[in-house]
């Protein structure tokens, strides 16, 4: 440990003054495209499909349950606060109900036995390599 030290000290102090505007540019660089390219962005609605069909489109800014009859059972969403998540499912490892409260646009838990999804969905529609 103190080893890695020392080494970190001897770099620093080997480093000239364009070392360190290179260093400073890239971190501020990092941090804005980080900012920039990242979605943070609330969503607004809920949309739940059922197969390959969608089921319905719910808002968001709304406290409700809705029941939905699955391929192997009733599944609850729960939509409460701006969020969602499933609160019940049929299935066996419960893998959807313990995804949690969903908030951002872009997040999506999925109950494959009972062939139930949701997805929330903000203003804009946001694109990753799947649908690329």
């Amino acid at each position: 440990m103190f080893k890695l030290l020392r080494n970190i000290k001897a770099i620093t102090s080997a480093m000239l003054i364009g070392d360190w505007l290179i260093f400073v540019a890239s971190s501020v660089l990092i941090i804005v495209l980080f900012q920039q390219l990242w979605s943070h962005e609330h969503a607004t609605t809920v949309q739940i499909r059922l197969g390959d069909t969608i089921y319905g489109t719910y808002s968001l800014n709304q406290q409700r349950d809705i029941h939905v009859k699955g391929t192997i059972g009733n599944a609850t969403i729960s939509i409460m606060n701006g969020k969602a998540r499933f609160a019940q499912s049929p299935c066996h490892n419960q893998y959807c109900v313990h995804q949690g409260w969903l908030s951002r646009s872009g997040q999506a838990a999925i109950c494959l036995p009972n062939q139930l999804s949701l997805e929330l969905v903000g203003e804009t529609k946001h694109y990753d390599s799947l649908n690329y």
